[in-house]
């Protein structure tokens, strides 16, 4: 088999990964009222529940950075999924509460490794490529997470209990996963760790820029995922059914941004396409803060996918070309802030929305957003817009890895 055929299967089967994981998380999100009555949780424990989640997915993705200098990530990956999607399933299955939070805790535990050995995975694989192909990654999350909502609405819809809504997903899904995870592409042996150092002295200050970057990028995600409803339904005075819309079509447009993102990257760089996405994401929270009704919010919601879709593929992806010889280090690393702008993010905008007003309350992921435009540097210039002129030949590709500057 030819390098080229190896590294598009891999290319597919890493895409494959992406799309499942989109499924799983979308049918665990959009059902958590669904979970609540189910096992009795009271509104003043379900907090408690959902941030166990995102806690113990960064205690992971920290084990996962050691986990990887004894075997290879796509091992990590290959078992991992199936995991997250036989908890998925867990959820579905108890009656009592504790049913619920071992099978959230194994949810938690599992994603963070998921999430940590995609990225790394996909990060080798840009680097094999030598060109921008990590949008597409999260666009096919995008993509699964849009289809995990559907199935999700579906079983509302047909007041299905937990586990027969998730049971098909997981029956299709996991036989699938497992096969594809047998066309995993692993970067160059030696690629997690430079002589055993990690990121060397002083390398988490040189990479703290770009977590910075993705706790913004998630805060700003989370906000639309937790508030995009009550905002247009309370402040803008939608009707129920239209309030349910402005996360889908945040998905939706994320979803384009992301597949089409990788051209604007081989044509402008990184650096340009993200700081282009973070004024458009800004500018989407300013029309969501003064919206006069609910249509113009929508255009606002519309607005945040476009811009912020493209941040979180590229920070992971300059932390690989910041650490070339060590970016599964720096992925996991990079990807505990993912769950930390997860876990500020909507309790932060509901204090403030509490105490003050939401219209005011949406500034306030606005202004963390735009400290990207601080940090576009950290995404490099030149060496980070791959493009026709600096592909690699295929048997050049495994060499280069964007020298000078460094998703899902």
């Amino acid at each position: 088999m030819t390098d080229d055929v190896r590294l598009r299967r891999g290319r597919g089967a890493l895409g494959f990964s992406f799309f499942v994981q989109g499924v799983a998380f979308a049918l665990l999100v959009t059902r958590i009222p669904a979970i609540q009555d189910r096992y009795g949780i009271s509104d003043g424990l379900l907090p408690a529940f959902l941030a166990a989640v995102p806690i113990l997915a960064g205690a992971s993705s920290v084990a996962t950075e050691h986990l990887v200098k004894r075997v290879a990530p796509s091992v990590v990956l290959r078992w991992a999924q199936p995991l997250v999607l036989l908890s998925l399933l867990g959820v579905g299955a108890g009656g009592q509460m504790w049913h619920v939070a071992v099978a959230l805790g194994a949810f938690g535990l599992s994603v963070g490794a998921l999430d940590a050995s995609m990225n790394m995975l996909g990060v080798s694989l840009q680097r094999a490529y030598g060109r921008s192909i990590m949008l597409g990654f999260h666009a096919a999350y995008s993509l699964g997470g849009i289809l995990g909502a559907s199935a999700a609405w579906a079983g509302a819809h047909w007041e299905l209990n937990l586990f027969v809504s998730y049971l098909p997903a997981v029956v299709v899904l996991l036989p699938l996963a497992f096969l594809g995870s047998r066309r995993y592409v692993d970067g160059p042996a030696g690629q997690g760790e430079v002589d055993g150092k990690g990121l060397g002295p002083g390398g988490f200050k040189l990479l703290l820029p770009l977590c910075l970057v993705m706790a913004c990028a998630y805060i700003g995600d989370s906000t639309v995922a937790n508030w995009s409803a009550k905002y247009l339904q309370d402040v803008l005075g939608s009707s129920e059914q239209m309030a349910t819309v402005p996360y889908n079509v945040y998905m939706v447009t994320t979803l384009v941004g992301r597949a089409v993102g990788d051209l604007g990257v081989r044509r402008f760089g990184a650096a340009a396409v993200v700081r282009a996405g973070t004024l458009v994401a800004a500018g989407g929270f300013a029309v969501v803060a003064s919206a006069p009704g609910a249509w113009v919010g929508m255009l606002g919601f519309t607005l945040l996918g476009i811009g912020l879709c493209v941040i979180v593929p590229q920070t992971f992806a300059a932390a690989g070309r910041l650490f070339p010889g060590a970016s599964d280090t720096a992925v996991a690393r990079l990807n505990i802030f993912n769950y930390v702008g997860f876990l500020i993010g909507s309790p932060l905008v509901g204090a403030v929305g509490d105490a003050w007003s939401y219209r005011g309350a949406m500034l306030l992921p606005m202004a963390l957003v735009l400290v990207t435009l601080l940090q576009a540097r950290s995404f490099g210039s030149e060496g980070a817009r791959y493009g026709v002129r600096h592909e690699r030949r295929a048997g050049d590709r495994a060499v280069d890895v964007g020298r000078g500057g460094n998703e899902v």
